[in-house]
């Protein structure tokens, strides 16, 4: 049960082409944001659609995948984690954001 701890899978449609990031350390970063769609009926039968936008960042072979095969609009499964982080930003403000950390990642979708 101890990988059931913080794991995160979801399936969803790229908002725009990931940005790739060389790290100084030789790797590679890639961030994207994907959006899942979720619906249910209201009481009077009418359909409701909502959608929920999710920050993804992958490391290393993961980001290459990403930077060769994933593009705006297609659709992905990925798995991961949860990862909070904060900085302060220009104004000296702390600032946190969520983020999925992606260890797998599936290509769903035609070509």
């Amino acid at each position: 049960m101890n990988t059931l701890k913080n794991k995160v899978q979801l399936i969803g449609n790229l908002g725009q082409d990931p940005e790739i990031i060389n790290l100084e350390s030789g790797k590679m970063l890639a961030k994207f944001s994907i959006a899942t769609n979720d619906s249910y009926k209201t009481a009077s039968g009418e359909k409701v659609t909502g959608t929920q936008w999710h920050r993804i960042v992958a490391f290393g072979k993961t980001a290459e995948i990403i930077e060769k095969y994933v593009v705006k609009g297609k659709e992905i499964a990925i798995e991961g984690k949860l990862n909070t982080r904060s900085w302060e930003d220009k104004d000296g403000m702390k600032r946190y954001t969520t983020e999925v950390v992606c260890s797998e990642l599936l290509l769903l979708g035609s070509k």
